[in-house]
């Protein structure tokens, strides 16, 4: 009687594509390290991200802030609106003590603190979390910061965010964020909004990339439509190393991960 003997699906990517894929810390190294402060940004880099997202916020007295939530509750423990709150209130809470006490202490930083980090060769995923309001400042700050249009990238899920950052910022790496593709029904998983239609929307918005979650029907052909239409794509929020090398033999040019070192570690790039 032959004896069958079970083995597991072992996806191989080879060293020259893992090292092609950009690697993006989500909110920073945010397994480790509370989100959006300085001590995750710091932390991502030094464990080998090629890029690092973060969230905004316009304050009232308008400044921007490095923060997902709309309000404070989660992260802080106190319930301030970032939008009705001005800065230098929100920079007396404490931003890190939640993730444990060797954070306490971390405040909500600017946006003109993280920009200070990128090292030469990195880059800056900023996502708009508030409106177009934001633009008039954020168009400041970046000019005045010294960084090249390689070093920053502005990406949100509002297309109209997006349109207004493309207009005031035309050489600006502009991303569009989106959920899973193709949009189905959900219950007739019928398809709403197909590939070649977001695909379409982004080149009318003259963006330079998409951003799909990674349950999004990602093949090779679905990678090669957006590299058609001269369109980088990329996937969040991917922490599993084989599901990240699967991506990476399908062409992505980028994983979001909250893992950035374990990720670097798992493909090959120590």
């Amino acid at each position: 009687m032959t004896r069958f003997i079970p083995f597991a699906l072992v996806v191989v990517c080879p060293l020259s594509m893992a090292n092609a894929v950009e690697i993006t810390a989500h909110r920073g190294a945010s397994h480790l390290a509370p989100e959006n402060t300085l001590a995750a940004v710091n932390l991502a880099w030094q464990l080998g991200a090629d890029s690092v997202e973060i969230d905004i916020f316009r304050t009232v007295d308008g400044k921007i802030v490095a923060i997902h939530d709309q309000d404070t509750r989660r992260t802080a423990g106190v319930k301030l609106k970032v939008t009705d709150t001005p800065l230098d209130r929100l920079r007396k809470l404490d931003v890190g003590r939640w993730k444990g006490q060797g954070w306490a202490g971390q405040q909500i930083p600017t946006l003109e603190e993280i920009l200070t980090t990128i090292p030469d060769g990195k880059r800056l995923l900023i996502e708009i979390k508030c409106g177009k309001e934001v633009m008039p400042e954020l168009h400041r700050i970046l000019a005045a910061s010294g960084k090249s249009p390689e070093q920053v990238a502005v990406i949100a899920f509002d297309h109209h965010v997006l349109l207004a950052a493309k207009k005031a910022m035309p050489k600006l790496h502009v991303q569009w964020v989106v959920g899973t593709l193709p949009e189905r029904d959900r219950l007739t998983r019928n398809i709403r909004v197909t590939v070649q239609e977001v695909i379409a929307s982004c080149r009318h918005g003259r963006f330079d990339g998409l951003s799909v979650r990674r349950d999004s029907e990602i093949d090779e052909d679905f990678v090669q439509q957006f590299h058609d239409a001269g369109l980088e794509l990329h996937v969040w929020t991917v922490n599993s190393p084989e599901e990240a090398k699967k991506l990476v033999s399908l062409g992505v040019d980028a994983i979001t991960t909250d893992r950035p070192g374990y990720m670097c570690k798992h493909l090959g790039r120590e």
